[in-house]
């Protein structure tokens, strides 16, 4: 008797990314997990969320704006500064947690079969929870110096949540892929990291880096594409834009980056490959993520 195998997967294969939304509780499951177990036996608990990014904020702030003086060039600097770290964050926590989610959740991966790409995807959900926290207080400090918020504001801070997760993601799926076979993924994730918050425009003005190659297109072309200078500008524009006099009617804002509508697509298109790549990477190391364990 011949037995009709069309109803049957491929055990250990799925269809990657997609088969995350067919598992809805399974991802549940994970954040829950996630969220309950990341200040577990702590004293202070979800403080930790506020207390470092303002701890960050303020060694930035020395720095940058009381010893190198870039506040004295750019109007309301603690408000500019702090949109870019939150948004820099971001990314940093939600790639690094996606790049060591197969590793930390090794015991669930080597004992039952469920779509891999759910560790990542989980993580990167974490990672934006334990960033609201960080986005309520830049909301608070922009309402109490007299920011009113605009549509075109909020739909491009939420264009720059987006853009920071599809790149967090991409980046987070290929190096969770490699780091299970090769630890040393590991370090340049840290390096990349470690990069984000200087190759965008987080702690000094877009206008800097332009002054620096005046004469080289090419190498500012590549700076204003990279997704996290993209997503950095949606939240000043958002944000610090709001706070500060707009230019007179009829002028350009100097504050808006040269062809920005072009740097969003190249950025966008950008995040779609990332993505990708990523899942293609993934789902080439993922069949033997059990062995390699």
């Amino acid at each position: 008797m011949q037995i009709d195998l069309g109803e049957f997967e491929v055990p250990g294969r799925g269809r990657g990314i997609l088969d995350v939304f067919r598992r809805k509780y399974l991802l549940q499951l994970l954040i829950r997990k996630g969220t309950a177990t990341r200040y577990r036996n702590s004293v202070l608990g979800w403080v930790w969320s506020y207390v470092k990014p303002a701890a960050q904020f303020v060694i930035y702030y020395f720095v940058m704006g009381v010893i190198m003086n870039m506040d004295r060039g750019i109007e309301n600097f603690p408000v500019y500064l702090f949109a870019g770290v939150v948004a820099v964050n971001l990314f940093n926590e939600a790639f690094g947690n996606a790049t060591t989610s197969i590793v930390d959740n090794r015991a669930l991966v080597k004992k039952i079969y469920l779509p891999r790409e759910l560790f990542p995807i989980a993580a990167i959900i974490i990672a934006f929870i334990h960033f609201l926290p960080q986005l309520a207080i830049l909301l608070l400090v922009c309402l109490l110096i007299g920011w009113a918020p605009t549509l075109m504001g909020l739909g491009g801070m939420l264009l720059g949540i987006a853009i920071v997760l599809a790149f967090a993601l991409g980046l987070g799926l290929l190096f969770a892929g490699l780091n299970v076979r090769y630890r040393d993924a590991q370090n340049f994730v840290e390096l990349i990291r470690m990069f984000s918050t200087w190759t965008s425009p987080v702690l000094y003005p877009w206008i800097l880096v332009r002054n620096a190659v005046p004469d080289n297109d090419v190498l500012f072309n590549i700076y204003t594409w990279n997704p996290l200078t993209v997503a950095v500008e949606l939240f000043h524009q958002a944000f610090w834009g709001g706070t500060v006099a707009g230019p007179a009617p009829g002028e350009a804002d100097p504050s808006i980056l040269p062809n920005f509508g072009t740097a969003l697509l190249v950025a966008t298109v950008i995040c779609v490959l990332m993505v990708i790549i990523g899942q293609t990477v993934f789902r080439h190391y993922e069949r033997s993520f059990a062995q390699d364990l």
